[in-house]
């Protein structure tokens, strides 16, 4: 039975080798469709590792209080959406004041600029370091992580203490061939040491996360004084199953500091990381329903023209067919050869997307800087979706061939 299958596998590479141009058009027809899928897969995972890694790293246990919703957009029927107030320094310091909820830390933080440039001793920056004014609880509500020295603590902002902790690109800009710690880096004429650097987090988008600058928050107030400072608000909750109750009672309070009455709506947006996440999840779920729908249609394709393939092989092949029943090959036996030839130039098709597609999707992700990951699902999917179509596309031809007359088959010009 062994040598059997060897012997038929064998005649599917000869078949394969003497229509070979066919064998190579419908081969990439077939690579086309699982290119089509596993390039779109890759892609869209790489997006939603990404997006989905920035917002856990707030964590699980986190929410914020921000000026919009996350989803805000124009309303329906030419409405202007609303307009909501900033959150002011007056708004989070009252919050930060009068919260106590228990197993909670706040976190108060504002954007200072985007276009900074940094200097140290000779060295300086392109005008593109992001300033953030934070407090003690910034780094840590934040996901972000300490590789060398320490974060900012209570004293520091307190005292307004000329400290920061940077990024590790900015590090590497003026800091590299040193210990960073305790070296000064100035910036807006301003000069600061270095207690801690961060662990790198990538970019997003084109927005660098590890070239960027912490500072106390009161120390960042007297050096970006715009009237019209946007502040965040992020509350972090050592034990999940009182995040509800921590959720509430924010919202609460802050309602009280806006000055709202009880059948006025939120002038706010809360925002939980698990939420984020979850609509992204949405959001991407269309587009991977995309990538199906597209890679169906083309494999619907491919289906057809390997079928084809066959069918004209088994009318090209139909005095070889008659000889070998003559000698005492069975239905089965040539069915099997066929099924062969189909699951060959299946697989080979397979292969052959797999290998474009991932590479498509490790282009796409490189470009965008995204987060790569090797779609193992994809295919797995392409190989299965492969081995079917060549199951299908070879069953009629398979079946013709078996059921060809000897005699008939022996006259065939």
């Amino acid at each position: 039975m062994f040598s059997l299958a060897k012997e038929n596998i064998k005649i599917a590479f000869d078949s394969i080798r003497t229509q070979l141009l066919r064998t190579i058009l419908t081969i990439l027809i077939i690579g086309i469709g699982i290119m089509a899928l596993v390039g779109i897969l890759s892609s869209v995972s790489a997006l939603e590792n990404t997006i989905s890694s920035d917002f856990s790293s707030m964590g699980a246990n986190t929410f914020n209080l921000q000026r919009y919703e996350f989803n805000a957009q124009r309303q329906s029927g030419g409405e202007r959406q609303k307009i909501n107030p900033i959150i002011s320094y007056r708004d989070v310091k009252a919050f930060e004041d009068a919260y106590d909820f228990p197993y909670t830390r706040t976190s108060i933080s504002f954007f200072g600029t985007s276009t900074a440039e940094a200097k140290h001793e000779n060295l300086k920056t392109d005008p593109e370091v992001a300033v953030l004014g934070v407090n003690e609880h910034y780094i840590q509500n934040s996901g972000l992580e300490i590789e060398k020295g320490r974060a900012l603590n209570y004293f520091d902002v307190h005292n307004n203490n000329n400290v920061c902790v940077i990024g590790s690109d900015l590090e590497k800009a003026l800091l590299s061939d040193v210990n960073p710690i305790n070296k000064t880096i100035s910036v807006r004429g301003a000069k600061f040491k270095v207690i801690g650097v961060l662990k790198s987090k990538g970019s997003t988008f084109g927005n660098n996360q590890d070239l960027r600058m912490l500072i106390p928050l009161q120390k960042a107030r007297s050096i970006f004084t715009s009237p019209n400072i946007n502040y965040g608000l992020s509350v972090k909750v050592d034990k999940k199953d009182f995040l509800q109750g921590a959720q509430d009672e924010a919202i609460l309070l802050f309602r009280n500091i806006r000055g709202l009455n009880p059948i006025e709506e939120n002038n706010f947006g809360i925002e939980r990381s698990d939420d984020l996440i979850n609509r992204i999840g949405e959001m991407t779920k269309y587009l991977y329903l995309a990538a199906w729908i597209i890679s169906i249609v083309t494999i619907f394709g491919s289906s057809i023209a390997l079928m084809n393939i066959l069918f004209v092989s088994v009318s090209e092949r139909t005095r070889e067919i008659g000889v070998r029943k003559a000698l005492g090959a069975k239905r089965k036996t040539i069915a099997f050869q066929f099924f062969m030839e189909a699951i060959i130039i299946g697989q080979l098709g397979g292969i052959l997307g797999i290998i474009l597609g991932t590479g498509i999707g490790l282009i796409v992700a490189t470009v965008a800087k995204f987060q790569f990951a090797i779609p193992w699902l994809a295919m797995f999917s392409a190989f299965t979706i492969a081995f079917v179509v060549a199951i299908v596309s070879g069953l009629l031809p398979a079946v013709k061939a078996a059921k060809l007359d000897p005699v008939e088959s022996l006259r065939y010009e």
